[in-house]
């Protein structure tokens, strides 16, 4: 048996193309799966401007965290040597934001800035960076507790570039350090 493929020839700029030629039933919003549909909405959402997403060169996309406060996201920050009143331990909830931090909203939005999927939020600066020797100050800070699901235990100081960035990346999670 020889097997017979029906084609199409459309005339356009570029010619004649040969292509196969298949119908397909039109499917309407609603005749979609669940998931569909929710994709559908998405898109129309993100054509009307309703929502932004991030440009492949920023880089991976940012995902903004859910949750039910049941066991969620909890962080607790103990700062020292930061100067003036940014030093402490401060408890920190987001989504709803509250806690004892001076800035609530800040710090939860800085955090939701910096998750990505895949990526640690907290992670140290990687073994062979190439960093600038220059000294941001004596301030550290301790990071534990929950986020994006995740346990976090986490340090930060300012004794090089690297380290600084690292830091600023999540002010006011972290407090804003002068020169």
């Amino acid at each position: 048996m020889s097997q017979v493929s029906r084609t199409h020839s459309p005339s356009g700029p570029h010619g004649d193309v040969h292509r196969p030629f298949r119908s397909l039933p039109h499917r309407t919003p609603r005749s979609l799966p669940r998931l569909g549909r929710l994709l559908v909405v998405a898109g129309s959402l993100l054509a009307a401007g309703s929502v932004s997403a991030v440009p492949a060169a920023a880089g991976p996309a940012v995902l903004p965290l859910l949750s039910d406060g049941a066991g969620g996201d909890h962080l607790t920050v103990t700062v020292r040597h930061a100067g003036g009143t940014a030093d402490g331990t401060y408890e920190l909830d987001c989504h709803p934001g509250r806690g004892s931090h001076p800035d609530v909203g800040g710090a939860c939005a800085a955090l939701d800035r910096n998750t990505r999927w895949g990526r640690d939020t907290f992670a140290p600066v990687p073994d062979g960076s190439v960093c600038t020797m220059q000294y941001g100050g004596p301030a550290t800070a301790h990071v534990t507790g929950t986020w994006a699901g995740r346990p976090v235990d986490a340090t930060y100081d300012r004794g090089n570039g690297c380290r600084i960035a690292r830091w600023d990346r999540l002010v006011p999670f972290l407090p804003e350090v002068g020169p």
